[in-house]
């Protein structure tokens, strides 16, 4: 296994392109998916933490964590998405637009009665299927979910508790995305997938859309502070997808003055960081088991909605093993100082792992230089889920396993 980061050689090169993406995220859209998710009950901000200690112990001005394991009380942030995509879908079935069809609306007889009977499918690693499920459950809908081979126990009871069909199949994750939509073909069932391919990209972007509710909070509670460092995880792409159209929005590129975007991924399944780091403009997927700790992580086709925002505004593409997730989990859990722990889970703390190994390994000090570290730095990552797989979370951060080669 090996740690690797590239610059982007296509930024700035589909400005035109990624422009016409940016529609789709602008700030009316913001404003309408926090309208929809504010209407749902439990809905409530998740913590900004100021990790101060660590900041001073890595040498740079400011960590912030965005600590998404209290959203709906469901360990992860994927119920955004998935919640906003059915809810879009609703709406469009109903012939109206899903500012008047707040969550009270949604779930009424009413609505049940006008729609009928509808079944969800989606393929999943875990927190994408409990967020669809969970919606579902809500709307006392049916729900299907298909997780891929090595999916967590745990993650699997987690969503057939939300009253779903839910199996672990033998499959890879992108097989399993393709069994799905067949599946969606055949029977007539809604597919809620959060990936996209050419003719099924609607309700892709709806789950972007969604994800942007928690960088919109994030953006209010920085209070005015402007990261001059973004870090995202990518599996598909989706999640930053949107938080490279949250920030470029906001404040431009790198280049106008916005933050360095970085995104991070695990070798075994780097296909944004395959897509990015060639200059031949094509999506370059990646095959095998896709086998890494970072299950949320581990996907191997690129989504195509959004690929122009990242080709064009992201500065930095990461690939590292599996050991440097393990490393940001045992930092948050153990914090510097007074600093606030922070639990969570392989692919929560991918990116927050590759910073700390990036500031203190005197190997990856030309990396350091490279991305443009130092004392000024105020960096900004989002710890996208909790331990939602008790066990290995466990035997991570108390047992040491993967530990630092």
């Amino acid at each position: 296994m090996s740690f690797k980061v590239v610059a982007n050689p296509n930024f700035g090169t589909r400005r035109k392109a990624s422009e016409a993406q940016l529609a789709n995220y602008s700030s009316d859209v913001v404003d309408k998916v926090r309208a929809f998710h504010s209407s749902i009950d439990g809905y409530a901000v998740t913590p900004l933490v100021s990790l101060n200690g660590l900041a001073r112990e890595l040498g740079v001005d400011s960590i912030f964590v965005k600590d998404e394991s209290y959203r709906f009380g469901l360990n992860a942030f994927k119920a955004l998405g998935g919640s906003f995509a059915v809810g879009s879908y609703l709406a469009g079935r109903l012939g109206v637009d899903i500012s008047e069809l707040p969550y009270d609306r949604m779930i009424s007889d009413e609505v049940r009665a006008a729609l009928g009977e509808v079944t969800f499918i989606s393929a999943t690693d875990g927190n994408h299927g409990r967020g669809v499920a969970w919606t579902a459950n809500k709307l006392r809908q049916k729900c299907v979910i298909h997780m891929p081979k090595g999916s967590a126990s745990e993650r699997l009871e987690n969503i057939r508790a939300l009253g779903a069909t839910a199996d672990i199949t033998e499959f890879n994750y992108d097989d399993s995305v393709r069994l799905s939509a067949r599946e969606a073909y055949e029977n007539g069932w809604v597919l809620m997938q959060d990936t996209s391919w050419d003719g099924y990209e609607e309700v892709p972007i709806s789950i972007i859309q969604g994800y942007l509710t928690m960088l919109a909070e994030a953006d209010e509670q920085l209070d005015g502070v402007v990261p001059t460092h973004v870090f995202a995880q990518a599996g598909v792409g989706a999640l930053a997808a949107a938080i490279v159209s949250f920030f470029v929005n906001k404040y431009g590129t790198s280049e106008d003055g916005g933050p360095k975007i970085i995104i991070v991924e695990p070798n075994n399944a780097a296909c944004i960081f395959e897509t990015l780091s060639s200059e031949d403009g094509k999506i370059h997927a990646v095959g095998g088991s896709l086998n890494t700790i970072m299950a949320g992580l581990a996907c191997g086709e690129p989504i195509t909605v959004g690929i122009d925002i990242l080709a064009n505004s992201t500065d930095f593409v990461a690939s590292v093993p599996d050991y440097v997730a393990a490393v940001g989990m045992r930092v948050l859990a153990k914090p510097v100082g007074k600093d606030f722990p922070i639990v969570s889970g392989e692919s929560g703390a991918a990116t927050l792992g590759f910073t700390y190994e990036v500031l203190t390994n005197p190997d990856l000090a030309d990396v350091k230089a490279q991305l443009g570290l130092d004392t000024s730095s105020k960096l900004f990552f989002i710890s996208t889920e909790g331990a939602t797989d008790q066990a290995n979370y466990d035997a991570i951060v108390n047992n040491n396993a993967y530990p630092h080669p």
